[in-house]
């Protein structure tokens, strides 16, 4: 090594640690994502937009607020946007001594959904009502899920046995039992994927996969044939395989919305565009699972394809980040966050196209709701935090 090099590692070692470290530990910050808050921000956006456009025509033919579900949801993101700063401040690290209070908060408030305190919308007993307001456990329940599942997998360092394969399951089988007990398969699946998309990057082994496949084969059937599912929830699902639903009763969603988005076309039929099947309120619930029905018809193959490519860049910048993190813990927590925000998007956008089952997902930082909104932007805080603190 030249003078020159030594020269600069003696300075840059002053005082024992490098200055860069040094920088790092007192203005994190210095190192936050913009692409992915940037990502955050505008796809937020994005989805306000398209929540007005989906419900102000039948607002204003029932004589409300043309803009009461765009200012609820705005609200939301205020919100929203305070979680992800006070998560991305709190040093990460520190959550592994605080996932048993986490889990069991979060445990506690899906047993609680499935007492007299929840209130029951569209057969699921999912939500707590706090006047016109409504909190889902099951959205917040995800995150500590995330942060016990790396925890845990972070202390076996990479070395994934049957046993470990085991507790985590576990772990994910107690918020999956309470949650398809409300019923709500949906959320549920998504635990699931979360489960297999950390033990993925955790040091799981094929044989895991493939008996972690089997058994997922089997409970799908016992779940079908002891009767958890109404009727009325299974033709849903199944509704998509089928060549010619019944349009009167399980088929009319996916009929509505097949056909909202081939209205599309290339370019769409514009915002708040009269005798459309948006502004004539044809697609049930479009405003949540529904959400991108209305991106398809009203701006057409060229705005679902941005929505798309702005997924695109949030599912890099997770990954992005897992690949980057200073410690096994970030890694896992950021894979997490990208396997609950893959699957989704998958299941919701595939849904509105007839090639995945209605499980009612909302489509992230799109679909209205406050738990759905809140929740992703705390998931992002998560994946900031982990960012700002690679080098340190």
């Amino acid at each position: 090594m030249g003078m020159q090099g030594l020269f600069g590692e003696a300075v840059d070692r002053i005082g024992g640690e490098p200055i860069s470290a040094r920088m790092a530990r007192k203005a994190p910050i210095r190192h936050l994502d913009p692409a992915l808050l940037l990502a955050t921000l505008t796809v937020s956006a994005f989805g306000a937009l398209m929540i007005f456009s989906a419900t102000a025509s039948k607002q204003e033919a029932a004589g409300l607020d043309p803009a009461a579900f765009l200012k609820r949801q705005i609200i939301y993101m205020v919100v929203g946007a305070i979680g992800l700063i006070a998560v991305s401040l709190f040093d990460y690290r520190h959550y592994r001594g605080l996932t048993p209070i986490v889990y069991g908060v979060g445990m506690l408030l899906l047993a609680g959904v499935l007492s007299p305190l929840g209130d029951v919308q569209n057969g699921a007993q999912s939500w707590f009502s706090f006047g016109s307001f409504q909190m889902q456990p099951s959205e917040f329940a995800k995150l500590a899920a995330i942060v016990t599942l790396a925890a845990f997998l972070h202390e076996r360092k990479g070395d994934v046995g049957a046993r470990d394969v085991i507790v985590s399951c576990a772990l994910i089988a107690l918020p999956c039992l309470l949650i398809l007990l409300q019923p709500d398969l949906g959320s549920m699946l998504v635990y699931v994927a979360i489960l297999l998309g950390v033990l993925l990057v955790g040091g799981g082994k094929v044989r895991h996969f493939l008996a972690l496949g089997l058994a997922g084969f089997l409970s799908v059937i016992m779940v079908l044939q002891i009767g958890v599912l109404e009727q009325y929830q299974i033709d849903r699902i199944t509704s998509f395989m089928d060549a010619n639903p019944d349009i009167r009763e399980e088929g009319y969603n996916l009929l509505q919305s097949k056909a909202a988005i081939a209205n599309g076309g290339w370019n769409g039929q514009g915002l708040q565009e009269r005798n459309t099947q948006t502004s004539l309120d044809f697609v049930p619930e479009q405003q949540t699972d529904f959400i991108f029905t209305a991106v398809g018809e009203q701006l057409g193959f060229v705005g679902s394809a941005s929505l798309l490519a702005l997924f695109a860049l949030l599912l890099w910048r997770a990954i992005r980040i897992a690949a980057m993190s200073r410690d096994l813990f970030g890694t896992l927590i950021a894979a997490g966050i990208a396997a609950m925000w893959g699957f989704q998007i998958f299941i919701s956008v595939g849904m509105t196209m007839g090639i995945m089952p209605i499980t009612g997902l909302p489509l992230p930082f799109m679909s209205f709701g406050g738990s759905s909104l809140i929740t992703n932007f705390l998931a992002v805080g998560l994946l900031l935090n982990v960012h700002m603190r690679r080098f340190i």
